[in-house]
């Protein structure tokens, strides 16, 4: 089902490109079933001791409802968070449904990990061709481990407003090779800290009942999530600075959805800033 709704979400996020009348429900669509995916999700995060995606998942829900009044509305502001969506869904799409690509790429991330992690004084031995062992314990790379999200991500932002073509070439030169980079550091990081045990702290809190998974809970779910949510942010500030129109778009959509949110929560403040 999961596999279902993110299939969905991207023809319908794809369709939403396609000038027509329909446009604002097949964004709608494609809306409704990401925020789907990530509450089928759920057991999959906590199982992991991931709380970082389940509060996504309930920010989510209010998200949606503002999303789907606006986008009814045929509101520009909306309807541009939603090309931006699109694009990236567009850049990401290849990766993730066409498995001889996708495994492509995580052989690839996989190998120079494992050539940076020779480097630093770490060498791992692969067990399978995306599974690497160190001091007994075993670390698989996925689609999730490339960054391709990411990347997808920001490049939607980057192209998915009005800009120039020196503008869009200059985003893809700060966003690819920046965020491909840092997240060969951050499989770095993870997969050394999960096998030398650097972080084996609060078990209560970080155990799953995996021999030694405390420190890849610190590794991976607080301090990598935490540093590349920071990363994004500053990364987002450069893409501002580059391509102007983003801060504009930005700052909209904040005074939309904070106004939106204030009158959820305080029925008689002022509405939303136009």
């Amino acid at each position: 089902m999961k596999d279902y709704l993110v299939l969905i979400s991207c023809i319908c996020f794809l369709a939403f490109l396609i000038p027509s009348r329909f446009r604002k429900y097949f964004a709608l669509g494609g809306w409704a079933s990401i925020v789907g995916y990530l509450f089928l999700e759920l057991p999959y995060y906590f199982s992991l001791n991931n709380f970082m995606y389940p509060a996504i998942a309930l920010l989510s829900v209010p998200f949606l409802y503002i999303t789907a009044k606006y986008l009814l509305r045929d509101d520009p502001r909306v309807m541009q968070i939603s090309t931006i969506a699109a694009v990236a869904f567009l850049i990401y799409a290849p990766f993730g449904y066409i498995p001889a690509l996708g495994n492509w790429l995580i052989a690839v991330v996989a190998d120079q990990t494992s050539a940076a992690l020779a480097a630093v004084g770490y060498p791992v031995t692969f067990q399978a061709w995306n599974l690497m062992e160190r001091n007994g314990f075993q670390t698989e790379i996925i689609l999730a481990c490339t960054g391709i999200q990411s990347i997808a991500i920001m490049l939607g932002v980057a192209w998915g407003v009005q800009s120039t073509a020196r503008q869009k070439i200059a985003g893809f030169l700060l966003v690819f090779p920046t965020i491909y980079i840092l997240n060969i550091v951050r499989n770095v990081f993870v997969i050394t800290a999960y096998t030398e045990q650097w972080f084996p702290y609060l078990p209560e809190i970080a155990g799953n009942g995996e021999l030694g998974y405390e420190s890849f809970f610190w590794a991976h779910n607080v301090m990598a999530e935490l540093g590349a949510l920071v990363f994004l942010v500053v990364l987002a500030y450069a893409l501002f600075m580059i391509i102007p129109g983003l801060g504009t778009l930005a700052d909209s959509l904040y005074r939309l959805y904070r106004g939106e949110v204030e009158q959820i929560v305080r029925p008689n403040a002022g509405g939303p800033e136009p």
